[in-house]
């Protein structure tokens, strides 16, 4: 019966962002909707991925990160660089699009498990202590490369562009705190959403899994896990990997809705935002962070024609939401009515 509900579950999820798409589609068809929120629509996917990524972390595996905008720009800048570089050989945007997301989750799953074989033997304040540090190294370690190619092949320099010496007909790629320019913009909605289904499944995979179930046992009980030969290390690592690797696609598709990218837009806040999401859709709520995520994104957006009040009224959902997800008779109500309505739709499926 647990199996089924979760099975119907995943699947409402899924059917929501079809349906999404299929709206939005409709729209822009029918040309309802503005440039503004057509602007918005791969950001919105970006932050769905950021935000069911680091819920991973949070939520399942209840340890708090604070570096994920750390992932987020390795898989930003690995993807840019790589479709910069290939932009003359693989012309098919698709493929070469594909390539650049998979070698920025590849990337970025590196980090995640350098990073985690020592953090995560840490717990609480000191674990978001040293990943945010960590999310401020990347950032400022990416800021003092310069990286150009020329016919004699790539040039590295820490000092400034000028000194990589190149020959005339040689490139800039990274040019230090200005980042990297003329990307191509392979990005598309239709990507975004692809990326965003493919990242769904396979956190709520991982989650209904063997894997999932020991990874929700370390955070409910770490002592009771262990003495019965659950590997914390090994689990906590599996999550945090795949969050990373996650928040490198994310990075990916954001790096390449954009013609410049540079690493201070990753910053503290970046992860602070994706934070917010994950908490006001509710934690270890995989669909919440979406519907968080989409409407914390789509909001201020929305309300700039209403000026004065846009923040008041952004200010106001934030704790609607807040107290939706954690007040007691809340929880009460949807326990009462929403779940009511679960485990009928469950047995009826029987």
């Amino acid at each position: 019966m647990k199996k089924n509900t979760n099975f119907k579950s995943n699947m409402i999820t899924y059917a929501m962002v079809i349906a999404a798409f299929a709206i939005v589609q409709v729209l822009r068809t029918t040309g309802h909707l503005s440039s503004l929120m057509t602007g918005l629509l791969v950001p919105l996917c970006v932050y769905v991925i950021l935000a069911v990524s680091l819920n991973l972390v949070v939520g399942i595996s209840g340890e708090l990160s604070l570096g994920h905008a750390g992932f987020m720009c390795v898989g930003a800048f690995v993807g840019a660089l790589f479709t910069k570089c290939t932009k003359e050989t693989i012309t098919l945007v698709p493929l070469r699009f594909f390539l650049a997301v998979l070698l920025a989750a590849a990337v970025a799953a590196v980090f995640g498990i350098l990073i985690g074989i020592p953090v995560l033997r840490l717990k609480g304040d000191y674990l978001a202590i040293v990943t945010l540090a960590f999310g401020e190294i990347i950032k400022n370690v990416i800021n003092v490369f310069y990286i150009g190619r020329d016919s004699n092949g790539f040039h590295v320099s820490m000092k400034d562009q000028f000194s990589l010496g190149m020959e005339a007909d040689g490139v800039i790629l990274l040019g230090g705190p200005q980042g990297i320019n003329g990307i191509s913009k392979d990005s598309s909605f239709l990507f975004g959403i692809i990326l965003v289904l493919i990242t769904l499944f396979i956190v709520l995979n991982l989650i209904d899994s063997r894997d999932g179930r020991a990874i929700k046992a370390i955070r409910d009980n770490r002592i009771a896990a262990e003495s019965i030969g659950i590997s914390i290390t090994k689990y906590k690592l599996m999550a945090f990997t795949v969050s990373a690797a996650l928040a490198g696609v994310a990075g990916a598709l954001y790096s390449h809705n954009l013609a410049t990218l540079q690493a201070s837009k990753f910053n503290f806040n970046t992860s602070i935002l994706a934070l917010v999401f994950v908490v006001l859709g509710g934690i270890g709520n995989i669909r919440g962070s979406v519907i968080a995520a989409v409407l914390l994104t789509a909001l201020p957006e929305l309300l700039r024609g209403l000026a004065d009040y846009r923040m008041l009224i952004y200010a106001i959902v934030l704790i609607v939401m807040m107290l939706f997800n954690w007040a007691p008779k809340a929880l009460e109500w949807r326990e009462r009515y929403l779940g009511r309505f679960f485990r009928k739709s469950a047995k009826e499926g029987e």
